[in-house]
């Protein structure tokens, strides 16, 4: 079972992953999040398995239609359930036979949901005694006709504005943020040293590099550390998330863009 961390934090890229997976965890490659959030593919993979490991990414169910699977039927068993007593039942009907889901629920009646599988309605009924044996009282229960999962609109990379600069930001007192970007491959900063880096001038006194994500490897930033394409960095500015903290990591703008850009603001 893995450890469930719930203090920690997504960034933009842990979203983007979720997303993929939960559309579709079958054909969601690496290669193909890796290319989209501009990082490695080993950098996705090491995502994932720390999503898995503080419990985030729970499993990877498969969505089966059980009537045309030998013309089951699929049972929705509405229950109630003392508070005090909801876990341990859950765990109980979850061991009895034909069942595939329990839901529990915080609060009200209703507040222990049961899906279950059975050959008929005899299966149906063997499966209704089973949960009232172990004293769960069935409320309303139902065949299920259809179900549709979707993923979770917030974690879509291309729902709504492009992906932020910054893949995550944390506002600090006394106006400074901590701030996470991934490298971009023609950034200032690409395969430079953080010392050299900063003897040109392109990382100013107020900006700090913390930490260093590089694929499966955490790095601890020091001035001979040389920056990769791809490298997701985090910095902390005591200017807060301003485009001078942020520009020695991104592309330089090309001139019709700032051109644009200008006209724009004119108008």
């Amino acid at each position: 079972m893995p450890y469930r961390n719930i203090d920690h934090r997504l960034d933009e890229i842990d979203r983007r992953i979720l997303h993929a997976l939960m559309d579709d965890a079958r054909d969601t490659s690496a290669s193909a999040l890796a290319a989209a959030a501009g990082v490695s593919g080993a950098t996705i993979r090491n995502r994932i398995h720390k999503l898995e490991d503080v419990g985030i990414i729970r499993g990877y169910n498969t969505q089966v239609d059980f009537e045309l699977a030998g013309g089951k039927l699929t049972n929705l068993y509405l229950c109630d359930v003392p508070v005090t007593e909801r876990q341990a039942a859950a765990y109980e009907a979850r061991a009895i036979p034909g069942v595939i889901n329990v839901r529990t629920l915080m609060t009200g009646r209703r507040n222990l949901h049961v899906l279950a599988v059975g050959e008929s309605t005899s299966d149906l009924r063997r499966i209704a005694r089973r949960l009232t044996d172990i004293g769960i009282h069935i409320e309303d229960e139902d065949l299920v006709e259809e179900e549709i999962f979707a993923p979770y609109g917030p974690f879509d990379p291309n729902d709504g504005d492009q992906t932020p600069e910054a893949n995550d930001f944390i506002s600090l007192t006394g106006n400074a943020s901590v701030v996470e970007v991934t490298v971009q491959s023609d950034a200032p900063i690409a395969n430079l040293a953080l010392e050299e880096a900063a003897r040109q001038g392109i990382l100013d006194e107020d900006t700090l590099v913390i930490a260093i994500e590089r694929d499966d490897r955490e790095l601890t930033p020091h001035g001979d550390t040389i920056v990769s394409p791809d490298d997701i960095v985090t910095i902390l500015s005591r200017a807060g998330e301003d485009g001078d903290a942020l520009s020695a990591f991104r592309e330089p703008r090309r001139e019709s863009e700032s051109e644009s850009e200008s006209e724009s603001a004119t108008q």
